[in-house]
């Protein structure tokens, strides 16, 4: 979820200022950034549960310790539930999940000295309060009653709100985690390649990072069980957008798309006030239930876009959304996998024509198998498995000609290490784990949280 809100910015009066909120995102190449964001899940190493907030073995606490690295706290009626430093920022999942979001960097390589110090100043903090940190997609031990809730008036809007509209909002909410990046477009024609590109190989990031197959300490059927979790969690607002695939694609389609999601909220004078269902046209013309009269800012505008949760997301960047959480030494592979796929033209090109001629019909079961079936989803007479070679091969060959190198002059590409291995194997962290649940496990998914905590 997004850092807390912050009123502010222009009032809308025109429309054309919703479409300059993304034409003004547009950069050239030389200033393009990555952003790397990445969920944990925090949990008592001696009961194995998740944390509550309070408490001197809480959430909060643990923030709170984490401010002597230099982090700021940010609170909400009086309750610690973010931290920032400089462009990164540490948030809270409504179930206490901790999320790094990164700041926008140049490189991978910076992104994973990012990744690293995080991880060094989260486990002193987490071996003070014995407590461990894990990445995967789904909690695979406990019940969604079990999990708490962290004490955030937009959690409490959504809560409310998910059941309305899906059968497994909360669980979304409480018990899935993910690794997403965040991508810079150069112009509307950018985006669109992007957006298209993004959503049609997006079942590929899904099963390379499968990584969730266990619910209620059993397995769930599932190799992504977090990717199914959203195909009913709200219609409105989830789901592969087919109409990016159509001529009339632009800032204008997306816009009207996002007016059309109802809304969750308003943010004013640090409170969350309750909008959930109301429409954000409505709002434009002051004529919003839950503000009768008043017309939104910016702010607004951007708030109301957090609240969309479709596989690529469109704000003043991109964000891809398709995988699981997973172990330390994989996040960096994210960012370099879309990287290396959108970063470079002649990669951006070949990665469109790999999935430009897929069908609606294929796009989408690609969507509806890659959570089951993972690298072995049949598609044209072989597997996912088969694209996915070719996916990783078309960012590996990006990443060298981005040809940003570290201090050993290594390039990028050695980030994708992992996922070629997992690409030309099909054994993903999914099924490793069901291989150990099954062996030496002896069937029990406790040694989850020892064997694969950070």
């Amino acid at each position: 979820m997004s850092a807390p809100s912050q009123s502010g910015g222009a009032p809308i009066t025109d429309r054309r200022q919703l479409v300059e909120y993304f034409e003004n995102a547009c950069k050239p190449p030389s200033r393009w950034r990555l952003g790397t964001e990445h969920e944990k899940f925090v949990f008592d190493r001696e009961t194995l549960r998740p944390l509550p907030f309070d408490g001197e073995q809480g959430i909060e606490a643990f923030l709170d310790k984490l401010t002597r690295f230099g982090w700021q706290p940010m609170k909400e009626n009086g309750h610690l539930v973010a931290l920032e430093l400089g462009r990164c920022h540490i948030t809270l999942e409504p179930g206490g999940q901790l999320e790094l979001a990164g700041a926008p960097l140049d490189t991978i390589h910076e992104a994973c000295d990012e990744v690293q110090t995080h991880l060094k100043q989260v486990k002193e903090v987490a071996k003070e309060m014995n407590v461990g940190l894990i990445g995967l997609g789904f909690q695979p031990k406990w019940a969604r009653e079990d999990c708490p809730w962290m004490p955030k008036q937009r959690y409490d809007i959504m809560k409310a709100y998910m059941p309305k509209v899906g059968s497994l909002g909360l669980d979304m909410m409480l018990r899935t985690s993910t690794v997403q990046v965040n991508i810079d477009y150069g112009s509307e024609a950018d985006m669109i390649q992007k957006f298209r590109v993004g959503l049609a190989l997006q079942p590929v990031a899904t099963a390379l990072f499968a990584n969730s197959p266990f619910t209620l300490g059993k397995p769930n059927g599932f190799v992504s069980y977090r990717s199914q979790i959203w195909t009913d969690t709200d219609p409105d607002r989830c789901g592969m957008l087919d109409w990016v695939f159509d001529d009339d694609m632009g800032f204008e389609r997306y816009i009207d798309y996002a007016l059309d999601v109802p809304m969750y909220f308003v943010y004013r004078d640090g409170k969350y006030i309750d909008a959930s269902g109301q429409s954000f046209r409505d709002f434009l013309a002051g004529k919003l239930p839950a503000l009768p009269g008043e017309k939104p800012m910016l702010s607004d505008w951007d708030d109301h876009l957090t609240t969309l949760f479709p596989e690529v997301r469109l704000k003043r960047f991109m964000e891809m959304r398709g995988a699981d959480g997973g172990p330390w030494t994989r996040l960096c592979a994210l960012p370099a996998l879309w990287a290396g796929l959108c970063y470079d033209s002649q990669s951006l090109d070949e990665a469109w024509q790999l999935c430009r001629d897929f069908t609606t019909e294929e796009r989408n079961h690609l969507r509806d198998q890659a959570p089951i079936q993972g690298l072995r989803t049949p598609f044209r007479g072989g597997t996912l498995q088969d694209i996915a070679r070719q996916v990783v091969a078309i960012a590996q060959a990006g990443l060298k000609r981005r040809a940003r190198l570290d201090s050993q002059d290594r390039d990028e590409s050695m980030f994708l290490n992992q996922l070629a291995e997992i690409a030309d194997s099909g054994v993903t962290s999914a099924d490793h784990l069901l291989s150990l649940y099954e062996g030496r496990w002896n069937q029990s998914v406790d040694p989850v949280f020892s064997e694969f905590a950070y």
